[in-house]
């Protein structure tokens, strides 16, 4: 048996799974598995509520409009407790632009959950779009880093006096194509509009994930010869180098 494990919850992995953001997850799975970490998944979907002592993280992916819509109520009705519970106990949340856009006031008429202080509107016209490969700067306690990806996104997020950006923008939109910012951070608690997937591309975030999530001080390291390689390709993708 491995003497850690990192159990991740996912919710509604069939609805949303934009822009193969299941890859995150397989990225998670795999960098344990190379480690002899532990993994378990489990799927949470629509009428299921959120036991927040049973996993260590929680995945929220994008979705199309539609599915978002689907989830947005259920969210609400049926995990926006155990989510609250499951951050104020410092387990990891990651939200990936729709489901980031969940954890906040919600998303015009779709209602949010409130775990982070963050409001979304759509944009007037729907070709408006937030569209493209970005790049921003983070500090997660170690220095800042780049995480780069691509966004897709009619909204326009704010972030109140409540909470923090993620990161700032180097290249690309963010949050509103304005402000300069990208994401939220509360603690252990990300929402985010980088899709790509998001980890495969930024495999030194992905460890910090695991990190997090476990406790563990360290990872052992890895010959992240393709990760890195795939990190520069996105950057440059960006326009940053």
């Amino acid at each position: 048996m491995p003497d850690s494990v990192l159990r991740v919850c996912a919710l509604y992995p069939d609805l949303m799974n934009i822009y193969a953001d299941r890859g995150n997850l397989l990225l998670l799975e795999r960098r344990c598995a190379w480690r002899g970490i532990g993994f378990e998944l489990s799927a949470v979907s629509f009428g299921e509520p959120v036991d927040p002592e049973a996993h260590d993280l929680f995945y929220i992916g994008g979705g199309q409009d539609r599915d978002q819509l689907l989830c947005a109520q259920d969210m609400v009705d049926t995990k926006r407790d155990g989510l609250h519970a499951a951050a104020a106990g410092g387990k990891v949340i990651l939200a990936v632009c729709g489901g980031y856009q969940l954890l906040g006031k919600g998303y015009g008429e779709m209602p949010g959950i409130e775990l982070v202080d963050v409001d979304t509107q759509p944009a007037a016209n729907t070709s408006d779009r937030l569209i493209g490969n970005v790049a921003i700067e983070v500090d997660l306690g170690e220095g800042p880093r780049v995480l780069a990806g691509f966004e897709n996104h009619l909204g326009r997020t704010t972030v109140g006096a409540g909470d923090t950006p993620l990161g700032r923008v180097l290249k690309g939109h963010g949050n509103d194509g304005a402000s300069g910012f990208e994401g939220v951070r509360r603690g252990n608690v990300i929402g985010t509009y980088l899709h790509g997937p998001l980890l495969p591309k930024n495999a030194w975030f992905a460890d910090w994930l695991i990190r997090q999530a476990t406790g563990l001080d360290s990872l052992k390291p890895l010959d992240d010869t393709l990760e890195e390689a795939a990190h520069r390709s996105a950057r440059k993708a960006a326009g940053l180098d």
